[in-house]
C-alpha cells in the first residue's frame, strides 16, 4: 500500500513539472513571437519614439509598442511614460548594450491562458515590460536585456482596472522570465503596482471559491470530509480482505495444481518403466493367459536330498 502511494506521489510531481515546464515554454514562445513583430514596427525608426506593432490575426486584442533608446539615455534619463509603465533615472542594463528596445505588451484576455493561476482572477490584463538589444533589427528570438532599477521603482498604472468584489483585497502580482509568481500583499493608490526589474505584471484577486467560508459552512465542508475519509477506509479495508482472499485462493489453487502435476509425473515414470522393461512370456492357464518366466533363479531342493 505504501509502495503505491509513493508512486502516484512521484507520478503527480512529474505530471506537475511537466506542465510547469510546458506553461513557461508557451509564455517564452509567445514573447519571442512578439520580439518579432514589435521589431517589424521600426521602418525608418527615430530615438525615443513610440511605435505600435501589428500582430497576428489569432492574436487579436493584444497591444505591442516598442521604442529604441540609447543605454546611456535611459539611465540619464529614463522613461517617465511608456505606456502604463513609468522608468525612473538609474536604470542598469545587462548585459550592456549600445542600444536597446523596450517592447511593451498587453495580453488582455490571453492573460489568463499564458499566465494562469490556480485560485485567482485577473481583474487587470498581464502587462510586459521587456528588453532586447537593438543592434540587428531583423534579428529574432533574442534573449532577454536584464533591467534593475537602482533610484527608485518602476511603476505600473493599472487604467483599466476592474471592480474588485466586495470583500476581497486586490494584489499586485509579476511574473519572471520562467513564469514563476511572486505576489505584493495590496495594491498602491491610483491602482499602482511597483517593480525594480522588467517581466510581466498583473492584479488579481483570490477566487471566489477559494474565498474564506462562514464557521457554519466551514463545520459542514469538515463533516462532510470526515464522512468521506471515513468512507474511503472502509472501501480500502473491504478492497483489502477481498484482495487478500483472491491471493489466498490463487495460492491454494498453485498448491493443488503442483501436488496434482507432481501425481501425474510419477504415474508417467512408473508407465515408462514398464514400457522399457523385461518382457515376460504369456501363458494359457485355464481361460486365462498370464505372465510366466522362461527360468528360475533357484532351482528348488527337497529335504530328502538333505537326509542322503
Amino acid at each position: 500500500m505504501g509502495f503505491l502511494c509513493g508512486l502516484q506521489v512521484l507520478l503527480f510531481l512529474c505530471l506537475f513539472q511537466k506542465l510547469s515546464a510546458a506553461q513557461s515554454s508557451s509564455s517564452s514562445s509567445l514573447d519571442a513571437l512578439l520580439q518579432d513583430y514589435s521589431f517589424r514596427a521600426f521602418v525608418n525608426p527615430r530615438t525615443g519614439t513610440l511605435y505600435d506593432a501589428t500582430v497576428p490575426s489569432n492574436f487579436t486584442g493584444i497591444k505591442l509598442s516598442a521604442m529604441r533608446l540609447r543605454s546611456g539615455s535611459l539611465r540619464k534619463y529614463g522613461v517617465p511614460s511608456f505606456r502604463e509603465f513609468s522608468i525612473p533615472k538609474g536604470l542598469v542594463v545587462k548585459p550592456y548594450v549600445t542600444r536597446l528596445v523596450l517592447v511593451y505588451q498587453n495580453l488582455a484576455n490571453y492573460s489568463h491562458l499564458y499566465y494562469p493561476l490556480s485560485g485567482y482572477d485577473y481583474v487587470a490584463p498581464v502587462l510586459g515590460l521587456l528588453a532586447y538589444d537593438a543592434k540587428n533589427l531583423s534579428a529574432v528570438n533574442l534573449p532577454e536585456l536584464e533591467l534593475t532599477a537602482l533610484n527608485g521603482p518602476i511603476r505600473i498604472g493599472f487604467t483599466d482596472l476592474e471592480r474588485i468584489p466586495q470583500g476581497s483585497s486586490a494584489k499586485c502580482v509579476s511574473f519572471d522570465s520562467r513564469g514563476k509568481a511572486s505576489f505584493k500583499d495590496s495594491v498602491q493608490p491610483g491602482n499602482t503596482c511597483e517593480t525594480d526589474r522588467q517581466g510581466h505584471f498583473s492584479v488579481v484577486v483570490k477566487s471566489v471559491a477559494s474565498a474564506p467560508s462562514s464557521p457554519e459552512s466551514e463545520g459542514r465542508r469538515k463533516k462532510k470530509e470526515s464522512s468521506e475519509s471515513s468512507s474511503s477506509r472502509t472501501w480500502i479495508i473491504v478492497g483489502s480482505v477481498v484482495g487478500g482472499l483472491i491471493l489466498l485462493g490463487m495460492l491454494l489453487f498453485l498448491v493443488l495444481r503442483c501436488r496434482s502435476y507432481k501425481k501425474e509425473e510419477k504415474i508417467r515414470e512408473m508407465e515408462r518403466a514398464g514400457e522399457t522393461g523385461e518382457a515376460l512370456r504369456m501363458t494359457q492357464v485355464g481361460e486365462t493367459r498370464a505372465p510366466t518366466a522362461t527360468t528360475t533363479r533357484t532351482q528348488p531342493t527337497l529335504e530328502t536330498e538333505y537326509a542322503a
